[in-house]
């Protein structure tokens, strides 16, 4: 279930409490599409952490698989001026 735009601007922000009340995250929807995604906190934060596991485990794979670079500190910064 989504909440419009329409109910958003009438109810405010008690409609998305009580949605989130029952579910993590609700949709709002915008002249009938899928516009945006509202969550509480928690699971916000929740989710910031799996994207931050995930980095991590992608980083120890390049890693082990020697996809790096050892340089010095002013090789490193004209590097990414010269690719800028």
């Amino acid at each position: 279930m989504s909440i419009s735009a329409g109910e958003l601007k009438k109810k405010g922000v008690s409609i998305i409490q009580t949605k989130l009340d029952k579910m993590n995250e609700e949709t709002i929807t915008v002249k009938g599409k899928d516009a945006f995604v509202v969550m509480n906190m928690e699971h916000y934060n929740y989710l910031r952490e799996c994207e931050l596991e995930i980095a991590l485990q992608q980083a120890k794979k390049e890693y082990e698989q020697g996809h790096f670079v050892k340089e010095s500190v002013e090789t490193h910064l004209q590097r990414i001026a010269n690719e800028l």
